[in-house]
């Protein structure tokens, strides 16, 4: 690891605990109250989804827009982890992060050999094939929901994204995440130099598959209630929004999207029409003036190199 590298987690590391501890310290001062501190859960929940999604389309290029499967996968096994077997809510994290992943390699290894549109549909599909699942399983409630306890912290929240950020961050600057770049620009021709496409493609698509059920976890340990109909393939769409929004391979554009668009949303909460059409005015508006998003492929990092460089010269 270079000199570089190594000043830049050190970064990452020191601002995300004076991050934390700031909240912390507001929190228990009463500066803000407990709906503050429930809406910033929610947004390292956001965080996680559209990291973790990055991985798969940013970083891979694989078009995948099931990833609410994923998500409800993680969130119904936490929750009967919890509920049913009365084991500790991180071991049920853990536990619903595994078992999406080992979804998302069922999934993976068959409909990644689409490719564009066609992988959609399939990712699409089998989303749908797990909220139908759950839809009519009683033993979990079924249509009407089941009841979780909230166990879902601004601590446990803020460990997860924690980790999340740094396990992607850290695969994509290794070998691994080059490999997973060099499908996305050319998947022909990685193919041609030797790089076992469908094996690293199932690996993103597994991680990310984690990682969204760690997020489906702290989901449903948060809101007192899962039941089907939150799992549709709008929420995918809104996890897609995330990635779309800030930038197809930018880690940073996916962050700060899903900071802001779940700012509009809880702000918006009671008017869930005008979300939706503020939504696809954004979006219309994205594609038509900021096609790459809003940071495109660059980092937040790179903004900063180039001032520097400016300030330099």
């Amino acid at each position: 690891m270079n000199t570089k590298k190594i000043k830049g987690f050190w970064l990452f590391v020191i601002l995300s605990i004076i991050v934390y501890f700031a909240v912390q310290m507001a929190a228990n001062t009463g500066m803000i109250n407990n709906y503050h501190v429930n809406t910033l859960v929610y947004i390292c929940i956001n965080i996680i989804l559209a990291v973790s999604l990055h991985l798969v389309i940013g970083i891979t290029g694989q078009f995948s827009i099931g990833h609410a499967g994923f998500l409800a996968v993680g969130a119904y096994i936490s929750a009967i982890v919890t509920m049913k077997l009365s084991l500790p809510f991180p071991i049920a994290l853990i536990i619903g992060g595994i078992v999406a992943a080992l979804t998302g390699l069922i999934v993976g290894i068959p409909s990644l050999r689409l490719r564009g549109d066609y992988l959609a549909i399939a990712t699409l599909g089998f989303a749908e094939i797990i909220r139908i699942i759950f839809l009519n399983i009683d033993a979990v409630g079924g249509a009407a929901g089941m009841q979780v306890t909230k166990m879902t912290t601004w601590t446990s929240a803020f460990i997860c994204l924690f980790i999340t950020v740094l396990v992607i961050v850290n695969f994509t600057n290794s070998r691994h995440g080059r490999a997973c770049i060099s499908i996305r620009e050319n998947e022909i021709a990685a193919d041609a130099m030797g790089i076992n496409t469908t094996y690293y493609k199932v690996a993103a698509f597994a991680i990310g598959s984690f990682f969204a059920g760690i997020a489906g976890g702290l989901y449903a340990h948060n809101f007192y209630i899962i039941q089907p109909v939150q799992f549709g393939f709008l929420k995918s769409f809104d996890i897609l929004i995330f990635v779309v929004l800030g930038g197809l391979g930018s880690l940073s554009g996916a962050v700060i999207s899903a900071i802001l668009l779940t700012i509009v949303s809880t702000f918006l909460q009671s008017y869930p029409e005008t979300r939706m059409i503020i939504y696809s005015a954004v979006l219309i508006l994205v594609m038509l003036y900021r096609p790459q998003g809003l940071l495109g492929t660059k980092e937040i990092t790179d903004l900063f190199k180039r001032k520097s460089v400016k300030g330099g010269s």
